[in-house]
């Protein structure tokens, strides 16, 4: 079981990013979305054509659904189906987390926490450039 933030900072902020280990040993994206009855965590992948959700930006939502970035299907942020566009008559992968008094813990056998934000967001600067003035 690994602390991952707060039910209010969920809220607040609209969503969660972290990076974890899948059963593959590949880190994957998670997201925690904000519902009714507190928060849910899903894979953060559009189940059409693989497109992530949160970029680094938070989790496009609207009315309680998570917008896909890319074709703007619409899928249920508590309950993960989607019945319209292109991902149509799909679910989002679920990750399994628990509450207690206000805190989120990540508890899914399947997934080990590795650190907080998306897969490279990690890995320090990203420029090679050798610019010399």
């Amino acid at each position: 079981m690994h602390q991952l933030t707060t039910v209010e900072t969920v809220q607040a902020d609209g969503s969660y990013l972290f990076t974890a280990e899948d059963p593959h040993s590949d880190p994957a994206e998670l997201i925690v979305v904000p519902c009714a009855d507190g928060v849910e965590a899903w894979v953060n992948r559009c189940t059409h054509e693989d497109q992530r959700f949160d970029t680094g930006d938070g989790v496009p939502m609207r009315d309680g659904e998570i917008i896909c970035p890319r074709h703007g299907s619409l899928f249920d942020a508590c309950e993960g189906d989607c019945d319209n566009g292109e991902a149509a008559g799909t679910e989002l992968s679920s990750v399994d987390l628990a509450e207690r008094h206000g805190t989120v813990f990540l508890v899914d056998d399947d997934y080990e926490f590795m650190h907080e934000g998306g897969i490279d967001d990690d890995d320090g600067p990203s420029s090679t450039s050798h610019l010399q003035l």
